[in-house]
């Protein structure tokens, strides 16, 4: 087994080629002290990817509110920035091998920046979404790249295993100072000075990078234009249907139609990918039942992992009226066990194999789900919190064997292109996640508020008025009606549950496939 890959973190792997003799070898530190340098810069570079996830999902109240914002467009906010890094994961590793990854990696926080000055200056959510796009381009670049650096400047593989467990601790920190950083901005200036974050610790990263970070390439990797522009259409268009799909019905002519150009794009690139000498994903490897489970076991990691965070930030901001930094206090509680417990899962792969931590992983997940989807707008945080960490410990089981587990699944020739095929896995599950149990969150808020408002004995017209605001995009606030307020905080925690539920359900699904299929040990010859 390859020890250097046990320790990734969510939404990242060794990408393509990036564990090769080869491309260990073309990487020698340029500058003394330039091995130190180059793991700061390049977990700088993991943290402020994540950072930007559950950053931008802290200030989605505020946005709404002050841009009035309906609840459909409201999910694009963080799936834009998702949607570009599950689309161009994979070929961004190719680039890195092509031109160089130093080069694409400063390329990608350069996008970063950019991608945060477009939204910190955004006067409506079209440049917003805008800003998320470009954000997320950054981090397609620079997630895979960063991880390749690491693989070709530490050649030893003890000493690799240590420092890319490092790096996964940064994505970890990441996700945690996301909301506590963005609750602390939002108390005190408006909801832009969020996104100038990105600016700061992107400039930082790169005066870092510049000093000591040695160029490397492969030289031998070629652009899959083809692969890439129907993968992308693939994926956008599925994501389109799903979030348009909760607003106009998923049997609309709009709604329909698009799910056809998704299965027609995919069954092109699947076509592609078989016939092209150098593809972007080889989907041969999807012949090993093992492979296959995995992929979707990584997929499903990130999708309750992003889907789960966001309901439970939009239920203390909106269900339990909490400001956004005491959100981000108690979502601490999350993230901060998942960047400890994902610390550690790697080693202890290496006792019990992927079959273990990945089904327990994934049934501890659901039970965490079920739980949290139990509660109430009342439910003090004393009885909350024992849940959150169960689901933060539960995602980091799932999340940081799953590369190890692909690996194991195919020959060693493979290795790379499995590693970036999980990569991008667990990105599509990302933006899944967000899109879909945000839509179902909003859907079910809609449905239910009616009842709520008849059962807290709101009359009509006010009744209607209030059902028309939130489907524009105003949010309560206290100068509502208390009855108001309590049937708006019940009709959520309703859409919250709802998507809890269904998470629940997932989880313990794909823990049978993961018992049954997933191969326990490396793969030999």
């Amino acid at each position: 087994m390859t020890d250097q890959r046990t320790t990734a973190p969510s939404g990242s792997a060794l990408p393509r080629h990036a564990s090769t003799p080869a491309s260990a070898a073309t990487a020698r530190p340029s500058v003394r002290g330039s091995h130190a340098v180059t793991l700061i810069a390049m977990c700088l570079g993991s943290m402020i990817t994540f950072l930007q996830i559950t950053a931008t999902v802290s200030a989605l109240t505020t946005i709404q509110r002050d841009l009035g914002v309906d609840p459909t467009t409201l999910i694009w906010i963080p799936s834009a920035y998702t949607l570009v890094v599950a689309s161009l994961v994979l070929s961004a590793a190719t680039l890195g091998n092509r031109y160089g990854r130093k080069r694409m990696f400063a390329a990608g926080i350069l996008a970063m920046i950019l991608g945060g000055a477009v939204v910190a200056e955004a006067p409506t959510v079209a440049w917003v979404i805008a800003g998320q796009l470009v954000a997320g381009l950054g981090g397609a670049l620079s997630l895979p790249n960063s991880l390749a650096i690491l693989g070709a400047t530490f050649t030893d593989p003890h000493r690799r295993t240590e420092v890319i467990t490092a790096w996964s601790a940064a994505s970890g920190i990441g996700l945690a100072v996301g909301p506590l950083m963005a609750g602390t901005l939002l108390r005190h200036f408006h909801w832009h000075s969020v996104f100038l974050s990105a600016i700061v610790l992107g400039v930082v990263t790169l005066v870092v990078a510049a000093i000591g970070v040695a160029e490397s390439r492969q030289g031998a990797g070629r652009l899959d234009v083809p692969g890439l522009l129907l993968g992308t259409i693939a994926i956008a268009a599925a994501v389109y249907a799903m979030i348009r799909g909760g607003r106009d019905g998923y049997t609309s002519p709009v709604v329909a139609t698009t799910w056809i150009v998704s299965a027609a794009a995919l069954v092109g690139f699947v076509l592609v990918e078989l016939r092209t000498s150098a593809p972007m994903l080889d989907v041969r490897l999807f012949r090993s039942a093992s492979f296959s489970a995995v992929m979707v076991v990584a997929a499903v990691s990130l999708f309750g992992f992003t889907g789960v965070a966001i309901l439970l930030v939009l239920f203390h901001e909106r269900a339990q009226a909490l400001s956004p930094l005491d959100t981000g206090w108690r979502m601490l509680v999350l993230f901060g066990v998942y960047a400890v417990v994902a610390f550690a899962a790697g080693r202890t792969i290496r006792r019990t194999g992927f079959k273990a931590p990945l089904t327990v992983g994934l049934v501890l997940g659901a039970l965490a789900s079920f739980g949290l989807a139990a509660q109430g707008p009342t439910t003090p945080f004393d009885h909350r919190w024992p849940l959150l960490a169960l689901f933060g410990a539960a995602s980091a089981l799932v999340v940081a064997p799953a590369t190890a587990a692909a690996l194991a699944s195919v020959a060693p020739a493979q290795a790379g292109m499995a590693s970036g095929a999980v990569n991008a896995a667990r990105q599509v599950g990302s933006v899944l996640g967000s899109s879909l149990l945000g839509t179902l969150l909003t859907t079910t808020m809609l449905a239910d508020l009616p009842d709520r408002l008849a059962a807290h004995q709101v009359g009509e017209p006010t009744r209607t008025a209030v059902r028309t605001a939130v489907v524009g995009g105003a949010s309560g606030g206290p100068a509502l009606p208390e009855p108001v307020r309590s049937a708006l905080a019940e009709a959520l925690t309703a859409g919250v549950q709802a998507g809890l539920r269904v998470n629940g359900i997932v989880f313990l699904a794909t823990a049978v496939l993961a018992l049954a299929l997933v191969r326990n040990r490396p793969h030999r010859h």
